[in-house]
């Protein structure tokens, strides 16, 4: 009788640490493959931001050359502000100078 409970026991044993045993492997193989994904879905994310941070210092680079162009092209607008100012003086003076030719050519008339 005791040797019947005793192997009892031990198949109940054996049995108990099987079903154990199998649980915290399947449990084991569903972490791995939980960590896998988030590895490779971290791996994913580093190689977005890597191309985004690319962009953005392409897209910086781009702005720095467009404000240049900017300065450039405002300082232009200053000399053509400056050349117009000037050409208008330069006509008044002339519209004035016909004026007064004319004036002499009516006199003489």
């Amino acid at each position: 009788m005791f040797d019947w409970l005793l192997l009892s026991g031990n198949l109940l044993l054996i049995g108990f640490l099987a079903f154990k045993m199998y649980y915290f492997k399947n449990l084991s193989e569903k972490e791995k493959s939980s960590t896998s994904a988030t590895k490779t879905t971290l791996e994913e994310a580093e190689n977005l931001i890597r191309k985004y941070q690319l962009q953005l210092q392409r897209s910086l680079g781009d702005i720095d050359i467009l404000n240049e162009e900017l300065g450039k092209l405002r300082n232009d607008v200053k000399t053509i502000k400056g050349r117009n100012s000037q050409f208008r003086l330069e006509n008044d003076r002339l519209k004035s100078r016909i004026k007064e030719l004319e004036n002499k050519i009516e006199a003489l008339i």
